[in-house]
């Protein structure tokens, strides 16, 4: 009698543990939900930071950050998203937060060093890169290592860096734009548009590089418009930038033609160029 007592308790004992090790039909769905809702704010936040209109991931983050302010991510999006909507003073006490949090990484150093420099805090952001080990091989590393030799006229480091992070990306034609800059700050006004040629052959429609290359070559009174790709505008631009550096070479009479020509290129009233074609000829009748 004993032993049928326990041959049929026993599948009742099971039948209890298993029904309490499974969760009701309100926490499936609670549990199922909250799985959907971490995806979906995975998802989200990846829109936010890439296609979104940076003020409004800007207001996205802000009210993820105020809902849960430990949670590291969501400080990365809202610093990442300030640098995008060009509030780089609002980014850096979030950076630094990002930087003093139990969770950062080496690479949210780079992401402090680089609000820093929009900054202009040079000296800052030197003592966080020398912080970082030199194991820590990354593009954004070399870039950041190179605007900041740079910034204290250390040329050949410059050089180094620029090339170093050339070779670290498979777009490298912001870092050939840079290095070009940075030769055209030092007077190397040959060398600077070898790097802007470089850096339009990686991206033709880099405007920027378009521009620095015109400058290079005013710099050194050649005023023909290089064979590259642009619209009309952009010849007009161009054009324009051209005069400026002529201006600035003291060759007016060159400026005023190239003036008139960027007015007539331009599809649209140039208003700066009739300005400064206005304020040349008055000067020169005064």
């Amino acid at each position: 009698m004993i032993r049928q007592f326990i041959r049929i308790s026993l599948p009742a004992t099971l039948i209890v543990t298993l029904a309490a090790c499974q969760p009701n039909g309100e926490d499936a769905v609670e549990n199922a939900m909250k799985e959907v809702n971490v995806i979906d704010e995975s998802n989200l936040n990846d829109v936010m930071l890439t296609i979104a209109d940076p003020n409004e991931a800007v207001t996205y983050f802000e009210r993820a950050v105020r809902s849960d302010p430990s949670r590291i991510d969501l400080l990365r999006g809202l610093g990442k998203s300030l640098i995008r909507a060009a509030r780089a003073s609002e980014a850096l006490p979030i950076w630094k937060a990002v930087v003093e949090h139990p969770e950062a990484t080496l690479e949210d150093k780079i992401s402090y060093v680089d609000a820093l420099i929009r900054n202009n805090e040079w000296d800052m952001a030197e003592e966080i890169l020398n912080s970082i080990p030199p194991t820590f091989e990354t593009y954004d590393r070399y870039r950041l290592e190179a605007m900041v030799a740079d910034s204290n006229e250390d040329w050949k480091r410059a050089d180094s860096f620029y090339e170093i992070a050339a070779g670290l990306t498979t777009k490298p034609a912001g870092v050939y734009n840079n290095w070009g800059f940075s030769k055209l700050t030092r007077g190397d006004f040959t060398g600077a548009e070898k790097k802007f040629w470089e850096a339009l052959r990686h991206d033709p429609n880099l405007f920027t590089a378009k521009n620095n290359l015109v400058l290079a070559r005013g710099a050194q009174r050649n005023y023909e418009l290089p064979v590259i790709r642009m619209s009309q505008v952009e010849r007009a631009q161009l054009l324009y930038t051209l005069a400026l550096a002529a201006v600035k070479q003291g060759d007016v009479t060159m400026a005023k033609t190239l003036l008139r020509e960027a007015i007539d290129t331009h599809p649209q009233h140039f208003e700066a160029a009739v300005r400064s074609l206005q304020a040349l000829e008055e000067n020169v009748s005064n």
